[in-house]
Parts: structure tokens; C-alpha cells; sequence
């Protein structure tokens, strides 16, 4: 079988889709902890979108009245394993304070391959179990940033 190319070509992530249960938590994270800013919002469906660098990040309140599609279809399952979101350069010490004093844990650190090259990344939870790996940009051997 051959396959042709799509007619299309693939920019980047546009969004990403979080089913949570209370949103006033989870405006909290993402916009305290992580710095997004409100997005579109659908009151009716009990979503929000907040902009995380060009991206979205959508948050669909499955216990709002709208939001009856957004519920697990296993009660407790995982839909997402989890995103990765792309920064800019930072100072790791600075990083791990700034979360250490938002209560969040990161509870793995490591230099490993990306869409942008080899980087270091930390890997924290959102308050509803989300799993969100936060990657600097790519570095060369001797620790300089590309």
C-alpha cells in the first residue's frame, strides 16, 4: 500500500483538552502556577480555555450541567497520560522554588529528547491528577541553550 503526504502540514499543538471537576482549582493552577492567561470561554459548557504560549489548554468541568460529555468513560481513568509544554530558557533553582512555594511536587526531573532537541524537564501534577512535563528548550552538550 502507498501512502501519499496529507494535505496538510502539522504546525504544532493547538490544544489540549483536561477533564476536571472544579474549575475555580483549576483556573487557580494554571493561571497562578504555571502563568496562562484566559482564553475563550463557554459558559454554557462549563469550559474554559487558557493560552499557554501559542496552545491551548482547555478545561471542560464535568460536574458543571454542560460538561455531561466531558465525564470519563471509566469513572477514575486516565484520558491523557500527559502534555508536555514547551518553555523558554529558565533557571532550574528558580523553577523549583517558584513551585516548592505554589505546594506543587515535582516528583521527576530529566534530560531526555523533544520536538526542540535534548532538554531538561520536570514533571509536576495538577490538582486533578494530570500529569504535565514542563521541557526547556534544547541545550548542546556543554549546557548552552540552542
Amino acid at each position: 500500500m502507498t501512502v501519499s503526504a496529507p494535505p496538510f502540514s502539522l504546525v504544532g499543538l493547538d490544544h489540549v483538552v483536561f477533564i476536571v471537576d472544579d474549575m475555580k482549582r483549576a483556573l487557580d493552577f494554571y493561571q497562578g502556577v504555571l502563568g496562562c492567561t484566559i482564553g475563550y470561554s463557554y459558559p454554557a459548557l462549563g469550559m474554559e480555555q487558557v493560552w499557554c504560549g501559542a496552545s491551548l489548554i482547555v478545561l471542560w468541568d464535568m460536574t458543571h450541567p454542560g460538561g455531561t460529555k466531558a465525564a470519563p468513560p471509566v469513572p477514575g481513568g486516565r484520558n491523557v497520560d500527559h502534555i508536555c509544554i514547551a518553555t523558554s530558557p529558565l533557571d532550574h533553582e528558580k523553577l523549583r522554588d517558584h513551585l516548592r512555594k505554589c505546594d506543587v511536587e515535582i516528583y521527576q526531573e530529566a534530560f531526555h529528547g523533544g520536538a526542540r532537541g535534548m532538554g531538561h524537564s520536570f514533571y509536576i501534577h495538577d490538582p486533578f491528577g494530570n500529569k504535565i512535563e514542563l521541557k526547556g528548550p534544547a541545550e548542546y552538550p556543554d549546557g548552552r541553550p540552542v
